[in-house]
């Protein structure tokens, strides 16, 4: 009796422990956004729809854009009338990173008056699931009684169409990011008020953070070609002069188009206030350019905004003076970029001369790449194992080829990379963050076996302050942005002489 007893007791506990398991799996998957226009706007194949965009890609023509892409306009019609155009502003990505996609379209089949911030699961494509930024979304939404998390205007099963314009906009993204999350956003209202609100709100809230924000839009919709183009050109005035208040009034005077024209004013305002001052115009197409009709036709836009480098940093901005002489910094430069030039061509790497008292010098350093202003590759060592010279030569190499965020560097575009180094001070733990100055030190924020480090000119060229400092650090760490708060988290400071190409 006790044997049956006891085997009773165990199939029901492992009956419920399966129910509770199969309830939060199908709570999970109801969370999830299942596509809606797969077959339709792109291919319902993840083979024809990777090889589809891949075609695009080689046909954009890849621009230099001097800085920090913060945000971008990009098309949603039907792969086949917008695709070439969105693969030109989505190419510009590549090889970059953004921990978030905040990404902000208009309601095409559904009304209603709230901004809408899709709040748990994720979107689904062919190329599988992206998962929404669930911390990001809720602060978004905590800014403003008009922004609400909900799942108006992206799902409507009740619905003969469905939207679409968040949709289309991910494969992309799946195309030339790896390891991002998504912030969906759909505008009811798209008023200039409810504009500024949601650009205001998602600069707040994402400010500290690694974030790129997507408007998705088309133009002008179903006028003969050429009007189209003057109606258009209007419209790209605006954006091309950063005037999002004159690009609303003359949308709410009708002067010109766009479906998603509350999406790029929160998107101009958001960006502005993150930083971003300067925009490019990467390409402009129609439907007649692209599917040959010219009769009604509608229009496409690819643009981005973005934080503009500095063309002559100053050297002693960040970090301190370790005594290196401009001959060291010139020779050290040298050997990197030699090494660098070496290794990816495949050939052996020189023997370099070095009589330097500094460069002899056991030090930590990182040689930082960089290509038309964006990350190529950054590799360091922290500890003064080696002489500055070895270390330099060693992580250059590294940087070049080993940076698990890149794909090793090409022959081909050696002739547009920019090297900069940074050679350290022995690292120091510290017992309060008071001890930290931003724009001398850098950080690095171990507990338990993960462990996440940050230059000193991190903070200064994204504008942190010393918690947003020490939340980006946990972020690179892997660890919850507060877990430098946690007694058992380990924080060191270090400084840098950093110097580069110019």
């Amino acid at each position: 009796m006790k044997r049956t007893t006891f085997v009773l007791s165990v199939c029901l506990l492992l009956f419920f422990s399966i129910m509770n398991f199969c309830v939060s799996c199908n709570s999970q998957e109801k969370d999830i956004r299942r596509p809606a226009v797969a077959g339709q706007f792109y291919p319902a194949s993840a083979t024809d729809l990777r090889k589809q965009i891949q075609q695009f890609f080689q046909a954009a023509k890849l621009v230099s854009v001097p800085g920090r892409i913060v945000g971008m306009i990009s098309p949603h019609a039907g792969y086949i009338y917008s695709g070439w155009v969105a693969a030109h502003g989505y190419r510009q990505l590549e090889g970059k990173k953004y921990e978030t996609v905040i990404i902000i379209a208009p309601s095409h089949f559904e009304t209603f008056s709230e901004i809408s911030v899709y709040p748990r699961g994720g979107y689904e494509t062919p190329l599988g699931v992206v998962f929404v930024d669930e911390e990001m979304a809720e602060k978004i939404a905590a800014q403003s009684s008009r922004i609400i998390l909900s799942n108006k205007g992206h799902r409507q099963e009740h619905l003969i169409q469905r939207e679409h314009a968040v949709e289309v906009q991910i494969p992309f993204l799946q195309m030339v990011l790896k390891d991002f999350k998504i912030v969906p956003i759909v505008m009811g209202n798209q008023s200039y008020e409810n504009s500024q609100t949601l650009g205001n709100a998602i600069a707040k809230a994402a400010k500290g953070h690694n974030v790129l924000i997507v408007a998705s839009s088309d133009l002008s919709h179903y006028h003969p070609y050429q009007e189209a183009v003057d109606i258009d050109s209007r419209l790209i005035s605006y954006v091309e002069k950063f005037d999002f208040s004159g690009l609303a009034e003359a949308i709410s005077k009708r002067e010109v188009e766009a479906c998603g024209g509350g999406p790029i004013v929160a998107t101009m305002i958001a960006a502005e206030k993150l930083g971003a001052k300067k925009v490019k115009i990467l390409n402009y197409a129609n439907s007649g350019d692209t599917m040959g009709d010219k009769s009604r036709v509608v229009g496409y836009l690819s643009a981005v905004f973005y934080r503009q480098m500095e063309k002559n940093p100053k050297k002693k901005e960040v970090g301190i003076d370790l005594g290196l002489s401009k001959k060291d910094q010139e020779q050290l430069l040298e050997i990197a970029k030699k090494t660098i030039v070496c290794c990816v061509k495949g050939e052996p790497i020189p023997k370099f001369e070095v009589s330097s008292p500094k460069l002899l010098e056991k030090r930590g350093a990182f040689v930082t790449i960089t290509k038309y202003g964006r990350l190529r590759g950054c590799i360091g060592s922290i500890l003064p194992t080696k002489s500055l010279y070895q270390t330099v030569q060693e992580v250059a190499e590294s940087a070049a080829l080993h940076d698990p965020r890149f794909p090793p560097v090409r022959p081909d575009e050696l002739e547009y990379l920019k090297v900069e180094i940074s050679v350290l001070t022995v690292p120091q733990k510290i017992q309060s963050i008071d001890e930290i100055e931003v724009g001398k030190h850098g950080l690095i924020i171990r507990k338990g076996y993960s462990q996440g480090l940050l230059l000193p000119q991190v903070a200064t060229d994204y504008g942190w302050d010393r918690e947003e400092f020490l939340r980006a650090t946990c972020r690179k760490a892997g660890l919850p942005t507060d877990a430098w708060k946690q007694p058992d988290t380990e924080i060191f400071v270090f400084s840098a002489e950093v110097f580069g190409e110019e």
